[in-house]
C-alpha cells in the first residue's frame, strides 16, 4: 500500500512513500508503528506501541487520516480492489491472515507482490480480484496485478476490513492505529503525514 486518503477526501493508503526527510535524519529508515493512542495534545499523540514502547508521535499539517471498519467476504467481488497480507503456501498460492478492502478511489495503491513484517515469512499482494470460487472454508480469489497474478485462500475467519475517510478530529485516546512510515525526529518524537485508526474498537490488522 503506498499512500492514505488524504485530507479525507479521495487518493490512497499504504503508506510506503519515504516522506520529505531532512538531511539531518535521512539515513534512518522511517518506522512502522502499530500501537494505541493513550493521549492526544493537538497535533501530538502519545502512542504505546504493540510491544510496549511509548512514542510522541507529532502529525504533519493536513495529514491524511483514514478510518478502518469490519468487512465481510460478502464485500469483496470480481472487480474489487484489495490489499491481502498472507503466508506462502508449499504449491505457490497464498493463505490470506487479513483483507484490505479499497475504495475505488485507492484503486492501483500499492499495486504489486512484497514482503511484509505482520508475521515471519508473511506477504502483502495488492491487486484486482479477477475471479473468487468458494470453497468448504471460504474462498479463493485471484488476484491479478501490474507484474503478474496470486492465488489467495481466504479462511471464513480471516479478518475483512474496509477504508473510510476521515479527519483528525476523529482520532480519540484508546483507539488502535497503524502509521506505516513515520519518520524520527532529531528531539526523538516521530513525525507521520498519515494514520490508520480502528474504529468502533476494530483493531487495524495490518
Amino acid at each position: 500500500m503506498k499512500r492514505l486518503i488524504a485530507g479525507g477526501s479521495g487518493a490512497a493508503l499504504v503508506f510506503f512513500t519515504l516522506l520529505n526527510l531532512g538531511p539531518s535524519f535521512a539515513q534512518e529508515a522511517p518506522r512502522r508503528v502499530r500501537g494505541t493512542i493513550e493521549r492526544i495534545d493537538g497535533a501530538s499523540l502519545a502512542v504505546k506501541t504493540r510491544d510496549g514502547s511509548s512514542l510522541t508521535i507529532k502529525l504533519k499539517e493536513n495529514a491524511g487520516v483514514v478510518a478502518i471498519v469490519s468487512a465481510s467476504l460478502a464485500d469483496i467481488k470480481p472487480g474489487t480492489y484489495v490489499g491481502i497480507a498472507a503466508m506462502p503456501q508449499p504449491d505457490g498460492s497464498q493463505r490470506a491472515l487479513e483483507v484490505h478492502i479499497f475504495p475505488e478511489s485507492m484503486r492501483g495503491v500499492g499495486d504489486g507482490h512484497r514482503p511484509w513484517d505482520l508475521q515471519a515469512q508473511s506477504t502483502m499482494t495488492n491487486g484486482n480480484v479477477e475471479q473468487q470460487v468458494a470453497g468448504v472454508e471460504g474462498q479463493t480469489l485471484k488476484l491479478k496485478y501490474k507484474d503478474g497474478e496470486k492465488s489467495v485462500s481466504v479462511p471464513s475467519q480471516t479478518q475483512i476490513v474496509a477504508f473510510q475517510p476521515a479527519a483528525a478530529s476523529d482520532l480519540k485516546a484508546g483507539q488502535k492505529i497503524f502509521i506505516a512510515a513515520a519518520a524520527k525526529l532529531p528531539d526523538g518524537s516521530y513525525e507521520a503525514a498519515r494514520i490508520a485508526f480502528g474504529k468502533d474498537g476494530v483493531t487495524p490488522p495490518m
